[in-house]
């Protein structure tokens, strides 16, 4: 499997168009996190978005190249060829799988835009756990871990 984090490993312009659902790979130990895929969820359907809460029990060795480490600081999605984006480049392909507004995906990769997307992304990956809640108020209190 191949992964794909940003235009360096490979071409971002030339994405494949395969059948089935692409996988959101998420922190489901984080309401922030939880709240935000749900949300992608109902607005890009489950045809074309599949959530995996990758803190369950054996989720991520069905996509060796993600690593817990990794999924910790992004969202993956996990394209149905097998090709792996993260953070603000995997929420510009699932945008890019809507008919309509697809084109706002594209945006992300307009230089100096996507340099800004990924600063913004990075921020609110940072304090997702103090967005939703208290450390008390988490399931499994993962979120007094990652506080800082």
């Amino acid at each position: 499997m191949q992964v794909f984090l940003g235009s360096r490993e490979g071409s971002p312009y030339a994405p494949s168009v395969t059948a089935g659902p692409m996988t959101l790979l998420y922190d489901g130990d984080c309401r922030f996190c939880v709240r935000s895929a749900r949300a992608i969820e109902r607005r890009f359907g489950t045809a074309r978005v599949a959530l995996r809460n990758f803190q369950q029990p054996g989720v991520l060795a069905a996509y060796p190249a993600v690593t817990h480490e990794a999924a910790m600081r992004r969202m993956h999605a996990v394209m149905p060829d097998g090709r792996v984006f993260a953070g603000a480049e995997a929420f510009a392909r699932i945008l890019m799988s809507a008919r309509l507004i697809g084109w706002l995906g594209w945006v992300y990769y307009v230089p100096g835009l996507r340099q800004v997307a990924d600063l913004g992304y990075w921020v609110i990956a940072k304090a997702r756990y103090r967005l939703r809640g208290k450390a008390g108020d988490c399931q499994g209190g993962t979120c007094h871990l990652h506080r800082a």
